[in-house]
């Protein structure tokens, strides 16, 4: 496979600019950690080091590097003489990354429907808006990235950051769930349920918006647990 091959093979990772010396590595990790949220890399798929290398436009030991680091985060999977993968999703984790959020969101939601600002309140409208909008559109990548903003907004608003913190660290998994689990469906019902947590703040309502959001957080894991049934390949059961 010559160099042109190799960068079509993986269009989806864009050359890395050039910056300050020393960093190469933190582009790279971002780059593949992206791409392996995104799906771009499906769960269990091995990743082609060469390839990698020649789309980003960087050497071997920043990409060996960058799969270790991203291995310790349980994103890949470095298999002795067969080379790194995507990590398959383990459900184990995925159900107590779930139970952290429900609990911190939970709280949030409450906390917010008693001090959130107006300023965020019109920031939560605004957003429900653009989903609208994405829903009708059929653009599963936008509508992905108002659902995070919607619940970013609550936290950032109550100026929460080392709770942000803790809701970013247990995501990048529960982040390749929701992208399996997107469809026109889906983001219907999720517009539903965020405007049912919108409408618990807006009326300063403390129970139904910590109620609302525990309820949103809950039909993920219900959704993915018969998904995970109808595609075990993806998953790993312990």
């Amino acid at each position: 496979m010559d160099a042109i091959d190799k960068r079509k093979r993986y269009e989806f990772l864009a050359p890395l600019e050039r910056g300050a010396r020393g960093h190469t590595t933190e582009q790279v990790e971002r780059s593949l950690r992206t791409a392996i949220v995104a799906l771009d890399f499906a769960p269990g798929e091995f990743i082609d080091k060469a390839a990698a290398c020649t789309a980003l436009g960087v050497s071997r030991f920043p990409v060996s590097e960058a799969l270790s680091r991203l291995a310790a985060e349980g994103l890949v999977e470095i298999l002795p003489q067969r080379g790194s993968r995507a990590a398959r999703i383990r459900l184990s984790e995925i159900r107590e990354s779930m139970l952290i959020r429900q609990a911190l969101e939970g709280v949030v939601a409450e906390t917010a429907a008693k001090h959130l600002a107006p300023t965020a309140i019109e920031a939560l409208r605004n957003n429900l808006e653009a989903q609208q909008e994405a829903v009708s559109r059929g653009d599963r990548s936008g509508f992905h990235a108002l659902d995070l903003e919607f619940h970013a907004i609550l936290v950032e608003g109550l100026e929460l950051p080392r709770v942000a913190a803790v809701i970013e660290a247990s995501r990048s998994n529960i982040d390749r769930v929701r992208r399996l689990l997107s469809s026109p469906r889906r983001h219907v019902v999720t517009l539903a349920e965020h405007r049912e947590i919108f409408r618990a703040l807006e009326t300063q309502d403390v129970q139904a918006a910590r109620r609302a959001m525990e309820a949103h957080l809950e039909a993920v894991v219900e959704e993915l647990e018969r998904f995970s049934v109808e595609h075990a390949e993806v998953f790993v059961q312990a």
